[in-house]
């Protein structure tokens, strides 16, 4: 549901990288950019109302009111929305170059938007495939 919403919204690059077996906090990263602070920070906001209409709240938000950096913590699965510059300073993909990578197909006729008539989901313990497919 986060990747067709960042797909929908026309999010730079997406990628969703596995770490299970590399990261104690998370399953999966996802990744993308904006082409603007505004981008990133309307991309967040897409992201987070399209989870919480499925009843999938984030434990914690951070980097909105700058739009350079936001990451959103679904528990299992981490969401990090940058600015072009602040990817390619931080460089993530390369930082967990071991793990599997998945290139997204930003095709949006192959990822509709979201609904809000998608299952519901524990706050606690969201379903990564529902999160990230």
């Amino acid at each position: 549901m986060a990747v067709r919403t960042i797909v929908a919204h026309q999010g730079l690059e997406p990628v969703r990288l596995e770490v299970t077996k590399f990261c104690s906090f998370a399953d999966f990263f996802i990744l993308c950019s904006g082409a603007s602070h505004r981008h990133v920070t309307a991309l967040a906001q897409h992201v987070e109302e399209a989870l919480a209409q499925a009843g999938v709240k984030p434990l914690g938000v951070e980097g909105l009111e700058e739009g350079q950096w936001v990451l959103m913590d679904y528990n299992t699965v981490v969401i990090h929305i940058f600015l072009q510059e602040r990817r390619e300073f931080y460089n993530l993909e390369d930082l967990w170059s071991e793990v599997p990578k998945t290139q997204i197909d930003t095709d949006s006729r192959a990822h509709p938007p979201a609904t809000s008539s998608q299952e519901s989901r524990s706050d606690a313990d969201p379903d990564p495939e529902t999160i990230s497919s």
